[in-house]
Order: structure tokens, then C-alpha cells, then sequence
């Protein structure tokens, strides 16, 4: 395995077609995706195993690969590696079950800036979230660039993988916790939610914001009052007001 060659994400490369498939086999590692030149009978084998993980296959040509491994050693098909193993919902939830604390999640809906998706991960580790979910597509992964973003907060914080954001919301409501949308489109500002029982925090990705289908599974939703000309703050600030909101209520 080997940090990826000119790349400014630092992911980590598993490589050759053994060690991708009995990689994806022993689902051990936490692959972000595969990259493979075919998907012909050669790769049929591999690639439907990590189809039936919910890792997406992307068919790229061969210089793109020879670029990340430049030896040419890749036998046509390259995995990257997150920079953390994900959790599950129940690990999440069973944490903060043992800190005798209300749970604290925040789901991010499609965050594709490494940048942000680590300054959010450092603001909630603060703040004491027990773990952010991510979407499995429309968002960046756990890669060495978000980490180093983090600034180590990602080494102390779970952070789970949902191959359905709504499906997310449906178990986590089940779980016993109200889900709120932080959505510019709400009418009630932020401060009127009680944050203090059991809770998951959604926001929005760069641009789009939530999808809608997202926000109608949420069993509420506010907003951050915007005073100025500025349409909207980015996702690092809006979700460190939010959260702080979080940790002023509980401390009260």
C-alpha cells in the first residue's frame, strides 16, 4: 500500500488485483472506491464484490492509474483507502449511551470539500458530538486531507458511512432521537429548537444545500438568521453555531 502520487487528498492506494479483492472479500478496510481500467471477465469477480459493499466502481483509463501508481505495478485496478475505519449507527449511539449523555449526531448531506468536511469534523468533536454520518455518494471521504483538516479531531471521533441518508434518519428516529434540518428555507430561527434530549443535526453540502427528499424526513427544521447581504454561511460556520447552540442549551 502506498499514499497516492501527486495527489492532494493523501489517500492511501491498495493495489494489484489480489490485494483489492481479498480486501474487498475480508472487509477489513474502509474503501472509498475502486478504480479499474475494465470490467471485463477479468474484473467481473471483484467488481461485483464491491458493488454488493455499496463501493462505488469507477472505469478509468489506464494513464489515470499508471499517474497514482507510477511503478505500473496496478494489474488495472487500484483501491482507496480511508484514513479512518467507519463506525455503524449503534456504535455511535451505544457511546454515548456510556457517557450517560442525550445523543449528539450530525449527518452532513453531501459535503464535497475535504476542507470543510474536516472543519466540521473538528467543530463537533468539540463540541461533543458522538459521531457524524456521511453519505456513501456526494461526498468527499475520510482521506488524509480531511483528517490533516480535522486537526486530529478525527482520530477522537466516530464517524459512520450511510448508503441512504433518509433510511439514516428513519433508523436514528427509531433510535428514540428527533431529527432537525438546519435549512435556509425554515421559519423558525435555530435558538426556538430544544436541543437538550436526544438529537441528530443535518446539514447541507456546498451549493445544494439539503435535498429535499432529505428534509422531509426530518422532523424539523431552522434556520441561522442571516442580518446582512450575505445569502448564507458555509457549512464549517453554520454547523459551529448550530453545535455550540447544542452545548449552550445542555450546559444550562
Amino acid at each position: 500500500m502506498a499514499p497516492v502520487a501527486g495527489s492532494g487528498n493523501s489517500h492511501e492506494l491498495l493495489y494489484g488485483l489480489h490485494a483489492v479483492r481479498e480486501a474487498l472479500r475480508a472487509g477489513t478496510r474502509s474503501l472509498l472506491r475502486i478504480l479499474v481500467i475494465r470490467q471485463d471477465r477479468q474484473f467481473a469477480d471483484l467488481v461485483r464484490l464491491a458493488r454488493s459493499a455499496k463501493i462505488p466502481v469507477h472505469l478509468e483509463p489506464r494513464p489515470v492509474l499508471d499517474r497514482l501508481v507510477p511503478d505500473g505495478k496496478h494489474q488495472g485496478v487500484i483501491g482507496l483507502v480511508a484514513a479512518k475505519a467507519y463506525a455503524d449507527q449503534d456504535e455511535i449511539l451505544d457511546y454515548a449511551h456510556t457517557r450517560n449523555e442525550p445523543p449528539l449526531v450530525v449527518i452532513l448531506d453531501g459535503i464535497e470539500d475535504p476542507h470543510n468536511l474536516g472543519a466540521v469534523l473538528r467543530t463537533a468533536e468539540a463540541a461533543g458530538a458522538h459521531g457524524v454520518f456521511v453519505p456513501n455518494r456526494r461526498s468527499v471521504g475520510l482521506t488524509g486531507t480531511v483528517a490533516k483538516a480535522s486537526a486530529g479531531a478525527l482520530e477522537h471521533l466516530r464517524v459512520g458511512r450511510a448508503q441512504n441518508v433518509s433510511r439514516l434518519i428513519e433508523g436514528l428516529q427509531a433510535a428514540g432521537l428527533w431529527v432537525y434540518a438546519v435549512d435556509l428555507a425554515a421559519s423558525k430561527p435555530y435558538t426556538a429548537l430544544d436541543l437538550r434530549g436526544p438529537i441528530a443535526l443535518v446539514f447541507g453540502g456546498e451549493g445544494q444545500g439539503i435535498r429535499p427528499g432529505v428534509v422531509e424526513k426530518c422532523d424539523d427544521r431552522a434556520r441561522i438568521p442571516m442580518r446582512g447581504q450575505v445569502a448564507s454561511l458555509n457549512v464549517s460556520a453554520t454547523a459551529a453555531i448550530v453545535l455550540y447552540e447544542v452545548v449552550r442549551q445542555r450546559a444550562g
